[in-house]
């Protein structure tokens, strides 16, 4: 079968090769109800879950992308769509139930009801386990869609029991291409989409954003201000600082508002009814409420730091990586071209098995950090700036 260009399935950058798959099963030919959609950070994992709700919600099954099922399944609004988008470090067994409940729905006004939970790696053991029922038989016209970045961050049983998609990061010149069809300067989009390293939605900023520009610069100056240890805890400092406030900027307005409604939903503002008009009664309850919600905005802000974080290794390691190609005369395009004069300082002032085992650190933290281990953000960052300062090897 041949899938015609367009509609839902052109948001799908560099993903040609499961096109087709998702839009047979759209189609009802091998369809199946429990999907498994899997690649890493900037592949479009969510985006491709919700290109593919999209089809299977349109009026044609052909994912359109301009009836109103698709716009509604676009836009997340739709009524048989439910989109589970984790805001702290994990997913808990209460957040499990709750889905399964959602999932039992019968759909309303579309084909199929359909969860999509999003960082399905975040799910705990207890939760993951809930589920496992619902993705061997879901409920009759219910499509569940995991999302993750690879098959092992799931339990095997949990694997087992779903449909596999596995997604691919587009090239840079696929990047290249989208910017520059929307409206960016052919330059400057080549350079964020080679900077981005296959993120579509990173390369946007870089592209359109001089503060995003801005604090790539400052991650990447990072190893050219390790010279001593005072500098070097010094430079992992601000970098922790600066990926707190950007955490905490991105979260401001919508604590302000969350806090907001919730104290107006538990002042009990009444009026006319004898206490005399305005007068407030106190809510049981209130102050578990509050707690409640500092509580997830407390986790939600720790995710964030760790995000952005993550993405300041994965610059730092390309860096590196940038470094070790110049050593060993590899005939590979720079990630950073433009810091050519510092990575060619590095590589000549270094080997190439220290130049490998500074990545292997850079990696090594990340995976700390993307693990929810033990350690403290701040403290994984000081401990790789220390290690990245010594003469490994």
């Amino acid at each position: 079968m041949t899938i015609a260009p367009g509609g839902v399935w052109a948001a799908l950058t560099g993903q040609h090769h499961v096109v087709a798959m998702l839009a047979e099963a759209a189609l009802g030919e091998s369809m199946t109800p429990s999907w498994l959609i899997t690649g890493p950070a900037g592949s479009g994992r969510s985006v491709v879950a919700l290109a593919f709700a999209a089809a299977l919600q349109c009026a044609t099954s052909t994912g359109c992308g301009h009836c109103p099922a698709c716009e509604a399944v676009l836009g997340r609004v739709h009524a048989d769509l439910v989109v589970i988008n984790p805001e702290g470090l994990s997913i808990g067994i209460d957040d499990a139930r709750q889905i399964v409940r959602q999932a039992a729905t019968a759909p309303g006004v579309g084909r199929y009801r359909i969860v999509i939970i999003e960082d399905a790696d975040r799910l705990t053991e207890e939760a993951e386990n809930a589920l496992l029922k619902t993705l061997e038989e879901p409920p009759h016209r219910t499509v569940m869609m995991l999302c993750a970045p690879t098959p092992g961050d799931m339990f095997p049983t949990t694997a087992s029991r779903c449909r596999q998609v596995p997604l691919r990061l587009p090239s840079s010149a696929d990047l290249t291409a989208v910017l520059v069809g929307e409206g960016i300067d052919p330059a400057i989009a080549a350079f964020a989409s080679r900077a981005a390293q296959g993120h579509l939605g990173r390369a946007r900023r870089l592209a359109t954003d001089e503060a995003a520009r801005s604090r790539r610069a400052d991650v990447l100056r990072l190893p050219t201000r390790l010279g001593g240890l005072s500098d070097a805890l010094a430079a992992a400092a601000d970098l922790y600082e600066a990926a707190a406030e950007e955490s905490q900027a991105s979260f401001a307005d919508r604590d302000v508002v969350e806090l907001a409604s919730l104290e107006a939903t538990l002042s009990g503002v009444r009026s006319g009814t004898g206490r005399g008009a305005g007068s407030s009664v106190k809510v049981r309850g209130a102050a578990g409420a509050l707690k409640d919600l500092q509580k997830r905005q407390k986790s939600r802000a720790n995710r964030g730091v760790r995000d952005v974080l993550d993405h300041a290794l994965v610059d730092l390691a390309a860096w590196y990586r940038d470094v070790l190609a110049m050593q060993v005369g590899a005939d590979v395009e720079a990630i950073h071209d433009d810091q050519h004069t510092a990575m060619g300082k590095a590589a000549r002032g270094s080997r190439p098995e220290q130049t490998l085992a500074r990545i292997e650190a850079v990696l090594a933290c990340r995976r700390s950090l993307l693990e929810y281990t033990g350690i403290a953000p701040q403290l994984a960052i000081e401990a790789l700036a220390v290690k990245l300062r010594q003469p490994i090897g």
